[in-house]
Protein backbone atom coordinates (compact mmCIF):
# COMPACT_ATOMS: atom_id res chain seq x y z
CA UNK A 1 0.00 0.00 0.00
CA UNK A 2 1.70 3.16 -1.23
CA UNK A 3 0.09 5.42 1.37
CA UNK A 4 1.80 3.37 4.08
CA UNK A 5 5.22 3.29 2.39
CA UNK A 6 7.81 5.06 4.54
CA UNK A 7 9.52 6.42 1.41
CA UNK A 8 6.35 8.29 0.43
CA UNK A 9 5.76 9.46 4.03
CA UNK A 10 9.37 10.59 4.36
CA UNK A 11 9.09 12.67 1.20
CA UNK A 12 5.81 14.28 2.36
CA UNK A 13 7.35 15.18 5.72
CA UNK A 14 10.67 16.20 4.11
CA UNK A 15 12.79 13.91 6.30
CA UNK A 16 15.31 12.29 3.93
CA UNK A 17 16.27 11.97 0.29
CA UNK A 18 18.43 9.85 -2.00
CA UNK A 19 20.74 11.12 -4.73
CA UNK A 20 21.96 9.28 -7.81
CA UNK A 21 25.22 11.19 -7.49
CA UNK A 22 25.72 9.94 -3.92
CA UNK A 23 24.58 6.39 -4.64
CA UNK A 24 21.84 3.88 -3.88
CA UNK A 25 21.29 2.89 -0.28
CA UNK A 26 22.95 6.03 1.07
CA UNK A 27 20.22 8.24 2.60
CA UNK A 28 20.74 11.97 3.05
CA UNK A 29 18.98 13.53 6.04
CA UNK A 30 17.24 16.91 5.89
CA UNK A 31 17.13 19.27 8.89
CA UNK A 32 13.77 17.76 9.95
CA UNK A 33 14.92 14.20 9.57
CA UNK A 34 18.16 14.93 11.39
CA UNK A 35 16.19 16.42 14.28
CA UNK A 36 14.15 13.21 14.60
CA UNK A 37 17.32 11.08 14.58
CA UNK A 38 18.85 13.18 17.36
CA UNK A 39 15.65 13.11 19.44
CA UNK A 40 15.50 9.31 19.21
CA UNK A 41 19.17 8.95 20.05
CA UNK A 42 18.83 11.37 22.97
CA UNK A 43 15.96 9.25 24.33
CA UNK A 44 18.07 6.09 24.20
CA UNK A 45 20.97 7.92 25.85
CA UNK A 46 18.68 9.24 28.58
CA UNK A 47 17.66 5.65 29.36
CA UNK A 48 21.26 4.39 29.28
CA UNK A 49 22.75 7.24 31.27
CA UNK A 50 20.96 6.27 34.46
CA UNK A 51 22.76 2.90 34.28
CA UNK A 52 26.16 4.63 34.07
CA UNK A 53 26.98 4.08 30.42
CA UNK A 54 29.79 6.21 29.00
CA UNK A 55 30.01 7.55 25.45
CA UNK A 56 32.91 6.55 23.23
CA UNK A 57 33.84 7.32 19.62
CA UNK A 58 35.65 5.24 17.02
CA UNK A 59 36.96 5.75 13.45
CA UNK A 60 34.99 4.54 10.47
CA UNK A 61 37.81 2.45 9.02
CA UNK A 62 40.18 -0.18 10.36
CA UNK A 63 43.08 -2.32 9.30
CA UNK A 64 42.10 -5.73 8.00
CA UNK A 65 43.89 -7.25 11.02
CA UNK A 66 41.14 -6.20 13.44
CA UNK A 67 38.51 -8.22 11.57
CA UNK A 68 40.85 -11.17 11.03
CA UNK A 69 41.27 -11.38 14.81
CA UNK A 70 37.53 -10.95 15.52
CA UNK A 71 36.56 -13.52 12.90
CA UNK A 72 34.50 -11.09 10.82
CA UNK A 73 36.93 -11.15 7.90
CA UNK A 74 36.39 -14.82 7.11
CA UNK A 75 32.61 -14.52 7.52
CA UNK A 76 31.91 -11.15 5.91
CA UNK A 77 34.81 -10.09 3.71
CA UNK A 78 32.55 -10.05 0.63
CA UNK A 79 30.13 -7.66 2.38
CA UNK A 80 32.80 -5.10 3.26
CA UNK A 81 33.79 -1.92 1.51
CA UNK A 82 37.55 -2.34 1.26
CA UNK A 83 40.32 0.21 0.82
CA UNK A 84 43.97 -0.18 -0.11
CA UNK A 85 46.20 2.64 1.06
CA UNK A 86 48.95 4.22 -1.04
CA UNK A 87 51.41 2.13 0.97
CA UNK A 88 49.60 -1.08 0.11
CA UNK A 89 47.89 -1.73 3.47
CA UNK A 90 44.41 -3.21 3.32
CA UNK A 91 41.68 -1.44 5.30
CA UNK A 92 37.92 -1.89 5.59
CA UNK A 93 35.10 0.55 6.26
CA UNK A 94 33.47 -0.74 9.44
CA UNK A 95 30.30 -2.85 9.06
CA UNK A 96 29.95 -3.14 12.86
CA UNK A 97 31.43 -1.53 15.96
CA UNK A 98 32.18 -4.29 18.47
CA UNK A 99 35.78 -5.07 17.43
CA UNK A 100 36.72 -1.38 17.74
CA UNK A 101 35.17 -1.26 21.23
CA UNK A 102 37.24 -4.23 22.37
CA UNK A 103 40.33 -2.15 21.73
CA UNK A 104 39.07 0.67 23.96
CA UNK A 105 38.64 -1.84 26.76
CA UNK A 106 42.03 -3.43 26.00
CA UNK A 107 43.92 -0.12 26.26
CA UNK A 108 44.95 -0.91 29.86
CA UNK A 109 44.48 -3.55 32.57
CA UNK A 110 41.20 -3.40 34.50
CA UNK A 111 40.58 -4.44 38.09
CA UNK A 112 37.44 -6.45 38.80
CA UNK A 113 36.39 -3.46 40.92
CA UNK A 114 36.11 -1.35 37.73
CA UNK A 115 33.68 -3.71 36.08
CA UNK A 116 31.23 -3.48 34.41
CA UNK A 117 32.60 -1.08 31.81
CA UNK A 118 29.67 0.17 29.70
CA UNK A 119 30.41 1.88 26.36
CA UNK A 120 27.72 3.54 24.21
CA UNK A 121 28.29 4.77 20.67
CA UNK A 122 25.82 5.85 17.98
CA UNK A 123 27.78 5.71 14.76
CA UNK A 124 27.34 4.87 11.09
CA UNK A 125 28.26 1.46 9.68
CA UNK A 126 28.59 0.43 6.04
CA UNK A 127 27.85 -2.80 4.22
CA UNK A 128 28.15 -3.57 0.52
CA UNK A 129 24.56 -4.69 0.02
CA UNK A 130 23.52 -5.75 -3.46
CA UNK A 131 21.46 -3.13 -5.26
CA UNK A 132 18.47 -5.45 -5.65
CA UNK A 133 18.25 -5.87 -1.86
CA UNK A 134 18.07 -2.14 -1.10
CA UNK A 135 14.71 -0.86 0.14
CA UNK A 136 14.38 2.77 1.22
CA UNK A 137 15.49 3.06 4.85
CA UNK A 138 14.67 -0.58 5.61
CA UNK A 139 17.80 -1.88 3.83
CA UNK A 140 20.65 0.52 3.21
CA UNK A 141 24.39 0.56 2.61
CA UNK A 142 24.96 3.16 5.33
CA UNK A 143 23.09 2.87 8.62
CA UNK A 144 23.57 4.25 12.12
CA UNK A 145 23.53 1.87 15.09
CA UNK A 146 22.79 2.94 18.66
CA UNK A 147 25.36 0.45 19.79
CA UNK A 148 26.55 -0.38 23.29
CA UNK A 149 28.94 -2.94 24.72
CA UNK A 150 29.25 -4.01 28.33
CA UNK A 151 32.47 -5.64 29.50
CA UNK A 152 31.89 -7.57 32.73
CA UNK A 153 32.47 -10.76 34.68
CA UNK A 154 30.23 -13.66 33.77
CA UNK A 155 28.46 -13.52 37.16
CA UNK A 156 27.51 -9.89 36.41
CA UNK A 157 25.98 -10.70 33.01
CA UNK A 158 22.50 -11.56 34.25
CA UNK A 159 22.08 -8.23 36.07
CA UNK A 160 23.50 -6.23 33.15
CA UNK A 161 21.20 -7.92 30.64
CA UNK A 162 18.23 -7.18 32.92
CA UNK A 163 19.12 -3.46 32.84
CA UNK A 164 19.19 -3.51 29.05
CA UNK A 165 15.87 -5.41 29.06
CA UNK A 166 14.27 -2.55 31.01
CA UNK A 167 15.69 0.07 28.63
CA UNK A 168 14.31 -1.83 25.63
CA UNK A 169 10.80 -2.13 27.08
CA UNK A 170 10.64 1.50 28.22
CA UNK A 171 11.66 2.68 24.77
CA UNK A 172 9.20 0.58 22.74
CA UNK A 173 6.27 1.08 25.09
CA UNK A 174 6.51 4.82 24.41
CA UNK A 175 5.59 4.12 20.76
CA UNK A 176 2.86 1.60 21.48
CA UNK A 177 4.89 -1.17 19.86
CA UNK A 178 4.36 -4.52 21.55
CA UNK A 179 7.39 -6.77 21.83
CA UNK A 180 7.74 -10.52 21.79
CA UNK A 181 10.93 -12.45 22.35
CA UNK A 182 13.03 -14.79 20.26
CA UNK A 183 15.95 -16.69 21.79
CA UNK A 184 18.33 -17.01 18.84
CA UNK A 185 20.54 -20.07 19.23
CA UNK A 186 23.23 -22.00 17.36
CA UNK A 187 22.32 -24.60 14.81
CA UNK A 188 23.80 -27.64 16.59
CA UNK A 189 23.82 -29.54 13.32
CA UNK A 190 26.27 -27.03 11.82
CA UNK A 191 28.86 -26.22 14.50
CA UNK A 192 31.33 -25.04 11.85
CA UNK A 193 29.27 -21.85 11.45
CA UNK A 194 30.17 -20.59 14.93
CA UNK A 195 33.27 -19.47 16.80
CA UNK A 196 34.32 -20.84 20.17
CA UNK A 197 33.61 -24.01 22.09
CA UNK A 198 30.31 -25.60 23.10
CA UNK A 199 30.87 -25.23 26.84
CA UNK A 200 31.10 -21.43 26.62
CA UNK A 201 28.07 -21.25 24.32
CA UNK A 202 26.10 -23.39 26.76
CA UNK A 203 26.94 -21.03 29.64
CA UNK A 204 25.81 -18.00 27.63
CA UNK A 205 22.55 -19.62 26.52
CA UNK A 206 21.78 -20.65 30.11
CA UNK A 207 22.09 -17.01 31.26
CA UNK A 208 19.83 -15.74 28.45
CA UNK A 209 17.17 -18.32 29.35
CA UNK A 210 17.40 -17.27 33.01
CA UNK A 211 16.75 -13.63 32.10
CA UNK A 212 13.75 -14.53 29.94
CA UNK A 213 12.34 -16.76 32.70
CA UNK A 214 12.90 -14.16 35.42
CA UNK A 215 10.80 -11.69 33.40
CA UNK A 216 8.05 -14.30 32.96
CA UNK A 217 8.24 -13.75 29.22
CA UNK A 218 7.17 -16.31 26.67
CA UNK A 219 9.71 -16.81 23.95
CA UNK A 220 10.38 -18.94 20.94
CA UNK A 221 13.68 -20.68 20.39
CA UNK A 222 15.14 -20.16 16.94
CA UNK A 223 17.89 -22.58 16.02
CA UNK A 224 20.40 -21.12 13.59
CA UNK A 225 19.49 -17.46 14.29
CA UNK A 226 22.46 -16.80 16.61
CA UNK A 227 25.24 -14.51 15.45
CA UNK A 228 28.35 -16.48 14.49
CA UNK A 229 29.99 -15.34 17.74
CA UNK A 230 27.06 -15.22 20.23
CA UNK A 231 23.56 -16.33 21.11
CA UNK A 232 21.11 -13.49 21.62
CA UNK A 233 17.75 -12.24 22.76
CA UNK A 234 16.00 -10.69 19.76
CA UNK A 235 13.02 -8.45 20.41
CA UNK A 236 10.40 -8.71 17.68
CA UNK A 237 7.49 -6.40 16.92
CA UNK A 238 4.68 -6.14 14.39
CA UNK A 239 3.87 -2.92 12.59
CA UNK A 240 0.44 -1.65 11.61
CA UNK A 241 0.55 -3.84 8.47
CA UNK A 242 1.11 -6.94 10.56
CA UNK A 243 4.67 -7.39 9.33
CA UNK A 244 7.18 -8.76 11.85
CA UNK A 245 10.48 -6.99 12.45
CA UNK A 246 13.46 -7.71 14.63
CA UNK A 247 14.28 -4.46 16.44
CA UNK A 248 16.35 -4.49 19.63
CA UNK A 249 18.88 -7.20 20.38
CA UNK A 250 20.98 -8.32 23.35
CA UNK A 251 23.90 -10.65 22.63
CA UNK A 252 25.98 -12.42 25.27
CA UNK A 253 29.39 -12.93 23.73
CA UNK A 254 31.92 -15.34 25.24
CA UNK A 255 33.98 -15.61 22.05
CA UNK A 256 35.28 -12.15 21.23
CA UNK A 257 36.83 -11.74 24.69
CA UNK A 258 38.70 -14.99 23.97
CA UNK A 259 39.89 -13.85 20.55
CA UNK A 260 41.06 -10.46 21.85
CA UNK A 261 42.29 -11.85 25.21
CA UNK A 262 40.11 -9.51 27.28
CA UNK A 263 40.53 -9.97 31.03
CA UNK A 264 40.24 -8.31 34.41
CA UNK A 265 42.48 -8.72 37.45
CA UNK A 266 40.43 -10.64 40.02
CA UNK A 267 40.54 -10.76 43.82
CA UNK A 268 43.50 -13.15 43.73
CA UNK A 269 45.53 -10.84 41.51
CA UNK A 270 45.09 -13.21 38.58
CA UNK A 271 43.84 -12.55 35.05
CA UNK A 272 40.22 -13.62 34.64
CA UNK A 273 38.43 -13.92 31.29
CA UNK A 274 35.49 -11.54 30.98
CA UNK A 275 32.37 -11.60 28.80
CA UNK A 276 31.00 -8.97 26.44
CA UNK A 277 27.35 -7.97 26.05
CA UNK A 278 26.28 -6.36 22.77
CA UNK A 279 23.14 -4.22 22.98
CA UNK A 280 21.32 -2.15 20.37
CA UNK A 281 17.98 -0.57 21.29
CA UNK A 282 16.82 0.64 17.87
CA UNK A 283 19.36 -1.46 16.01
CA UNK A 284 19.57 0.52 12.80
CA UNK A 285 18.09 4.01 13.19
CA UNK A 286 17.17 3.91 9.51
CA UNK A 287 15.25 0.65 9.74
CA UNK A 288 13.58 1.69 13.00
CA UNK A 289 12.39 4.92 11.37
CA UNK A 290 11.04 3.02 8.38
CA UNK A 291 9.00 0.87 10.80
CA UNK A 292 7.87 3.84 12.89
CA UNK A 293 6.82 5.98 9.89
CA UNK A 294 4.73 3.16 8.45
CA UNK A 295 3.33 2.15 11.85
CA UNK A 296 2.20 5.72 12.65
CA UNK A 297 1.48 6.76 9.05
CA UNK A 298 3.78 9.71 9.72
CA UNK A 299 1.72 10.91 12.68
CA UNK A 300 4.68 11.07 15.00
CA UNK A 301 4.14 11.66 18.72
CA UNK A 302 4.35 15.27 19.85
CA UNK A 303 7.80 14.97 21.45
CA UNK A 304 9.26 13.54 18.24
CA UNK A 305 7.56 15.80 15.67
CA UNK A 306 9.96 18.23 13.96
CA UNK A 307 7.25 20.90 14.05
CA UNK A 308 4.95 20.56 17.06
CA UNK A 309 2.64 23.53 16.52
CA UNK A 310 1.55 25.56 13.49
CA UNK A 311 0.19 29.04 14.18
CA UNK A 312 -2.41 30.05 11.57
CA UNK A 313 -3.36 33.74 11.38
CA UNK A 314 -6.61 34.17 9.47
CA UNK A 315 -5.42 37.32 7.74
CA UNK A 316 -2.66 39.91 7.65
CA UNK A 317 -4.38 41.90 10.39
CA UNK A 318 -3.68 39.00 12.75
CA UNK A 319 0.02 38.59 11.91
CA UNK A 320 1.33 40.64 14.82
CA UNK A 321 -0.57 38.65 17.44
CA UNK A 322 0.31 35.37 15.67
CA UNK A 323 4.01 36.29 15.86
CA UNK A 324 3.71 37.03 19.57
CA UNK A 325 2.12 33.58 20.10
CA UNK A 326 4.93 32.02 18.05
CA UNK A 327 7.62 33.69 20.18
CA UNK A 328 5.99 32.55 23.43
CA UNK A 329 5.95 28.97 22.17
CA UNK A 330 9.59 29.13 21.09
CA UNK A 331 10.59 30.66 24.42
CA UNK A 332 9.30 27.47 26.07
CA UNK A 333 11.33 25.29 23.67
CA UNK A 334 8.25 24.23 21.73
CA UNK A 335 9.02 23.74 18.05
CA UNK A 336 6.57 26.13 16.39
CA UNK A 337 6.07 27.54 12.91
CA UNK A 338 3.54 29.93 11.42
CA UNK A 339 1.84 30.21 8.07
CA UNK A 340 2.20 33.76 6.79
CA UNK A 341 0.88 32.97 3.30
CA UNK A 342 -2.11 34.68 1.72
CA UNK A 343 -4.02 31.38 1.50
CA UNK A 344 -7.46 30.96 3.02
CA UNK A 345 -7.72 29.59 6.55
CA UNK A 346 -9.17 26.37 5.17
CA UNK A 347 -6.14 25.89 2.90
CA UNK A 348 -3.75 26.65 5.76
CA UNK A 349 -5.43 24.03 7.94
CA UNK A 350 -5.32 21.45 5.12
CA UNK A 351 -1.62 22.14 4.57
CA UNK A 352 -0.87 21.71 8.28
CA UNK A 353 -2.79 18.43 8.33
CA UNK A 354 -0.88 17.20 5.28
CA UNK A 355 2.33 17.97 7.17
CA UNK A 356 0.86 15.92 10.08
CA UNK A 357 1.63 18.66 12.61
CA UNK A 358 0.22 17.68 16.03
CA UNK A 359 -1.37 21.03 16.94
CA UNK A 360 -2.74 24.03 15.06
CA UNK A 361 -3.52 27.40 16.63
CA UNK A 362 -5.85 29.79 14.81
CA UNK A 363 -5.60 33.52 15.51
CA UNK A 364 -8.36 35.80 14.27
CA UNK A 365 -10.18 38.92 15.47
CA UNK A 366 -11.65 37.28 18.59
CA UNK A 367 -8.39 35.63 19.64
CA UNK A 368 -6.40 38.81 19.06
CA UNK A 369 -8.74 40.89 21.22
CA UNK A 370 -9.09 38.29 24.01
CA UNK A 371 -5.41 37.22 23.83
CA UNK A 372 -6.38 33.58 23.37
CA UNK A 373 -5.90 30.87 20.75
CA UNK A 374 -8.32 28.47 19.08
CA UNK A 375 -6.64 25.08 19.18
CA UNK A 376 -7.08 21.97 17.07
CA UNK A 377 -5.38 18.65 17.70
CA UNK A 378 -4.31 16.45 14.81
CA UNK A 379 -5.47 13.39 16.72
CA UNK A 380 -8.42 14.62 18.81
CA UNK A 381 -9.95 17.47 16.82
CA UNK A 382 -11.20 20.83 18.11
CA UNK A 383 -9.92 21.93 21.52
CA UNK A 384 -11.82 25.22 21.85
CA UNK A 385 -10.36 28.54 22.94
CA UNK A 386 -7.78 28.81 25.69
CA UNK A 387 -5.07 31.09 26.93
CA UNK A 388 -1.63 30.59 25.42
CA UNK A 389 -0.11 29.83 28.86
CA UNK A 390 -2.67 27.06 29.43
CA UNK A 391 -1.92 25.61 26.00
CA UNK A 392 1.83 25.70 26.65
CA UNK A 393 1.49 23.85 29.96
CA UNK A 394 -0.61 21.16 28.28
CA UNK A 395 2.05 20.63 25.61
CA UNK A 396 4.96 20.63 28.05
CA UNK A 397 3.27 17.92 30.10
CA UNK A 398 2.61 15.81 27.00
CA UNK A 399 6.19 16.24 25.78
CA UNK A 400 7.70 15.39 29.17
CA UNK A 401 5.67 12.19 29.45
CA UNK A 402 6.40 11.22 25.83
CA UNK A 403 2.75 10.32 25.31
Amino acid sequence: MEEKDHRKIGKELDLFTFSDLVGSGLPLWTPRGTMIRHLLDDFVWELRKKYNYQKVEIPHITKKDLYVTSGHWDKFKDDLFRITTREGDEFAIKPMNCPHHTQIYARRPHSYRELPQRYANTTTCYRDEQSGELNGLARTRAFAQDDAHVFCRIEQANEEIQKIWEIVHTFYESFGLNLHLRLSLRDLAAPEKYLGNQELWDKAEKILREVASANKTKYVEASGEAAFYASKLDFMTKDSLGREWQVATIQLDVNMPERFDLTCINEKGEKERIVMIHAAIMGSLERFLSILLEHTQGKLPLWLSPAQVKVLPIGEAHFEYAKSVLEKLKAENIRAEWDSSNESLGKKIRNAKTEKIPYMLVTGDKETVEKKVAGESRDKGQMGEMGIEEFIEKLKSEIKERK
